[in-house]
């Protein structure tokens, strides 16, 4: 029996990337490769790279850098660049480094067995091509699973093209998987333990796939999907604001798998700033989305991304998010300081000062954490579901998500990964609470 060879993974970026690992993963077992942690021991080394956030080819060529000492002790390591980073600047990572074996785009990781055929040949290979085909077609079923929770991609592109943004670029359009198939995954995925599923995609909430009979939106994938037995939580990420429905909102109250949380990227709370962003929403319309949504579901955890520093942003633009923020209350988000991605619009625009934009990213943070910490607070004595994910680092101890997706640790011996149960809050720390089992 041949050895097993090993593929080590590193994972930039998105939760939809997390996912599309899992899949590489699954793709070279067929090849006889096996995962390490160890990227010593690798045969193997995928770069799963991500464009959105800030100096992301710098790091990819940083991490470039630091494999080449591994290359020169074992020649024989195939080095491989994936993700979104490697749609972008495919043929130019190949020249610029030429330790790099093979380049693969998001949409054509499915050919990574044959690509490795290729590099056993002697060959080098590159592939970011945008294939018409579903490459979900073409990878093997899921298996190997680590935990009761799961990631299942159900649409991937971007069709909104904001100034700011290369997804549009590198995952191409906006296109939705059949709902057949993705029945069929998340009927395999619940048999083999999982107990929430995450459904991802670039816009999720645009989900528009095929069936039988006629397009389904993502409400009614949802309460599809909660009819499978053993299937105890759903939840997506992430959406656009445009494309919440009556519909979807309406599942918010009605469907109890439907977990209380909602990430919903604003960007900005100016009008003339979303504009530049092209964003194709405003400031009221995001207001009057969020009241409905709390309408139907008061108890909704909100989270969102923001954007600071964006080419024009005045002070008075920079009050406008600040006020929004205060307005809304969100449980958690994610801020930026706005940086140059090359082909889009606004890398075309003159930056602001990097002083300014460095204050008004502390003052952004400053508030969103202020506010993350008072909602953890008052969790503190309310009763909430978790579900286990792992054992914690004390003797004893479990760690898992609530359904507003708090981290949550629990004392409970007795307990195995994959429970659901129900927790009362008795403390709140900086980045998690703490509970004790009903």
């Amino acid at each position: 029996m041949a050895k097993a060879k090993k593929l080590f993974i590193k994972t930039y970026g998105c939760q939809m990337n997390v996912y599309d690992s899992e899949r590489m993963v699954e793709a070279m077992n067929s090849e006889g490769y096996v995962t390490t942690k160890n990227v010593e021991e690798a045969d193997m080394v995928l770069l799963n790279t991500c464009h959105i956030r800030e100096k992301a080819s710098e790091k990819l060529y940083s991490d470039l850098g630091r494999l080449r000492a591994f290359k020169d002790i074992k020649p024989d390591l195939k080095i491989g660049v994936a993700g979104c980073v490697a749609q972008a600047e495919g043929e130019e990572i190949m020249r610029r480094m030429p330790l790099v074996d093979m380049v693969v785009g998001p949409q054509s990781y499915h050919q990574l067995p044959e690509m490795n055929r290729r590099l056993d040949k002697g060959q080098k290979a590159i592939n970011t091509e945008f294939p018409a085909g579903d490459k979900f077609d073409h990878l093997p079923e899921r298996k190997g699973l680590r935990g009761p929770s799961a990631f299942l991609t159900v649409q991937e592109g971007c069709d909104k093209f904001c100034s700011f943004c290369v997804v549009p670029y590198t995952r191409g359009a906006e296109v939705s998987r059949p709902t057949d198939r993705l029945l069929t995954e998340a009927h395999n995925l619940v048999e083999k333990g999982v107990r929430e599923l995450t459904l991802l995609g670039q816009n999720v909430n645009a989900y528009h796939g095929r069936s039988k009979d006629g397009a389904w939106n993502l409400a009614r994938l949802i309460r599809e999907l909660a009819k499978i037995d053993g299937l105890e939580r759903i939840r997506y990420t992430t959406s656009h604001p445009n494309d919440m429905g009556t519909e979807l909102i309406a599942a918010h109250g009605d469907e109890p798998k439907l977990m209380p949380y909602l990430h919903l990227p604003v960007q900005s709370g100016s009008d003339r700033i979303l504009k530049a962003m092209n964003r194709k929403h405003g400031r009221d319309s995001y207001l009057r989305l969020i009241e409905s949504i709390r309408t139907v579901r008061p108890d909704i955890l909100l989270s969102s991304d923001f954007i600071v520093g964006f080419p024009g942003e005045t002070d008075a633009d920079f009050t406008d998010t600040l006020d929004l923020i205060r307005t809304v209350g969100f449980g958690q988000s994610y801020s930026f300081k706005y940086s140059a991605r090359p082909g889009t619009p606004a890398a075309e625009k003159t930056p602001i000062p990097t002083d300014i934009a460095d204050d008004r990213l502390q003052q952004i943070q400053s508030l969103l954490l202020k506010q993350q910490r008072s909602i953890q607070s008052d969790m503190v004595g309310h009763e909430v579901s978790v579900l286990y994910e792992k054992k914690g680092r004390i003797a004893g101890q479990m760690v898992g998500k609530s359904n507003h997706l708090h981290a949550v640790h629990v004392h409970d011996p007795d307990a195995k990964v994959g429970d659901l149960v129900r927790v009362r809050i008795v403390e709140s720390g900086p980045n998690s609470l703490g509970g004790k089992r009903l």
